[in-house]
C-alpha cells in the first residue's frame, strides 16, 4: 500500500447562520461534518455526490483555503490544520487547486503572462528571462502557444481558460492537486480534452489528485478510488471498480442506477423519494435514512460509522455491518 500524501481525520466545517435584530448566530450549516479519508501518493481520488452535499467545501478545507471548524488535516505526515498563514504560504506551491469556473477564476484585467507569472513573483521562483521562459513552457505544456501570453481572458474560450488555470496551478510543481469540477462548465466536445490533459500531466508531474465532480462518467475515467458524499458525510469509499460494479451503500446504488446507457432504457433505475435534507438541520442518525429504501429502525437513531466491509471498501450503513 502506497503512503498517503493527504490524511483527513474527522474534518468539520460549519458556517454560522445569523438572524434577529442583534444578528446573533441562530443556526449553522453543517457543510462538512466529520469526514475522514486519505489520498495516496500518485493516485486520484474521486469525490462525488449531489449538488450542495459539501464536496467543494471539503476540497477547500482540506487545502486550508477555508479554516476548518475542527478535525485534522495531515499533508505528508504533517498536521497543517493549525499552521499559521506564513507557514501555510510555504506549502501553497505543493498544494494547488483548479477551480470550477474558468471565467471567474481568472482576473479579467490581467494578461495571461501576468496571471501565470503572479505566483512565480509571490514565491520568488524566477525573474526576467528565466521567468518568461518558465511561463512559456507551462503555456505550451497545456496546449497553448506563446502568442497567447499577452492576451486577456475574455479573448479565450472556456476550454482555453481552463488550460490557463491548470498552467497556473502547475507553477510550483505541486504534489497535490484539487480539481473542483474542472469540466462542468465546458462544452461536451472540450471535456475529454481537458480530462486527458490532466491525466497526462499527472503522469509527467507525478502529483496526487482529488477530483471533485457530480459527473460519474468522468469520475470513472479519472479515479483510482471514489468517495461518495451525502449531506456533509462520506457514505462509501472504495476502489473505482468496486464503486461502479458492486456499490454497497443504498445511496451509491441509486447514483449508479442513474448513469445513462446509450441506446438503452434503464429498467433498474432507483428513484429516491423525498428531497435532500438541509445541512442546517440534518436528520438524526443516518443522514440518508429519510430517503432510504432499506431503512431500519436504528437508522433514524444511531449514526453509522464508516467501516471496512471488504478490503479497502468502506461503507457507513447499518444494514451492511453483517454483510
Amino acid at each position: 500500500m502506497s503512503e498517503a500524501i493527504l490524511e483527513v481525520e474527522d474534518l468539520k466545517k460549519h458556517f454560522p447562520v445569523y438572524g434577529g435584530v442583534l444578528r446573533r448566530q441562530v443556526a449553522a450549516v453543517h457543510a462538512v461534518d466529520g469526514v475522514s479519508f486519505d489520498i495516496k501518493k500518485g493516485e486520484t481520488t474521486g469525490l462525488v455526490g449531489e449538488s450542495g452535499c459539501g464536496k467543494t467545501t471539503l476540497g477547500r478545507t482540506a487545502l486550508h483555503l477555508i479554516k476548518p471548524t475542527s478535525g485534522t488535516v495531515r499533508y505528508m505526515g504533517r498536521d497543517i490544520s493549525k499552521l499559521s498563514a506564513k507557514k501555510m504560504r510555504r506549502l501553497r506551491l505543493e498544494m494547488a487547486m483548479v477551480f470550477q469556473d474558468p471565467y471567474a477564476s481568472l482576473n479579467p484585467r490581467m494578461t495571461i503572462a501576468d496571471i501565470i507569472g503572479e505566483p512565480i513573483d509571490i514565491h520568488h521562483l524566477a525573474k526576467g528571462a528565466e521567468k518568461e521562459k518558465r511561463i512559456m513552457e507551462l503555456l505550451e505544456r497545456v496546449g497553448l502557444v506563446p502568442y497567447h501570453l499577452y492576451r486577456y481572458p475574455h479573448e479565450f474560450s472556456g476550454g482555453q481558460k481552463q488550460r490557463i488555470g491548470i498552467a497556473r496551478a502547475l507553477v510550483g510543481n505541486p504534489k497535490l492537486l484539487v480539481a473542483d469540477e474542472p469540466v462542468s462548465s465546458l462544452d461536451v466536445s472540450v471535456r475529454a480534452q481537458i480530462l486527458n490533459l490532466l491525466k497526462d500531466l499527472q503522469k509527467d508531474y507525478g502529483f496526487s489528485c482529488l477530483y471533485i465532480s457530480h459527473d460519474l462518467s468522468t469520475v470513472k475515467h479519472m479515479s483510482n478510488r471514489v468517495a461518495v458524499m451525502y449531506v456533509g458525510k462520506l457514505v462509501e469509499l472504495a476502489p473505482v471498480k468496486d464503486i461502479f460494479d458492486a456499490p454497497r451503500h443504498p445511496y451509491t446504488r441509486a447514483l449508479m442506477s442513474a448513469i445513462p446507457v446509450p441506446g438503452q432504457r434503464r429498467e433498474n433505475r432507483i428513484i429516491l423519494k423525498g428531497n435532500v435534507p438541509t445541512p442546517i438541520n440534518p436528520p438524526t442518525g443516518c443522514r440518508f435514512h429519510p430517503r432510504c429504501y432499506e431503512c431500519q429502525p436504528e437508522c433514524a437513531k444511531d449514526e453509522p460509522e464508516l467501516i471496512e466491509v471488504e478490503k479497502e471498501h468502506f461503507v457507513a450503513c447499518h444494514s451492511k455491518k453483517s454483510t
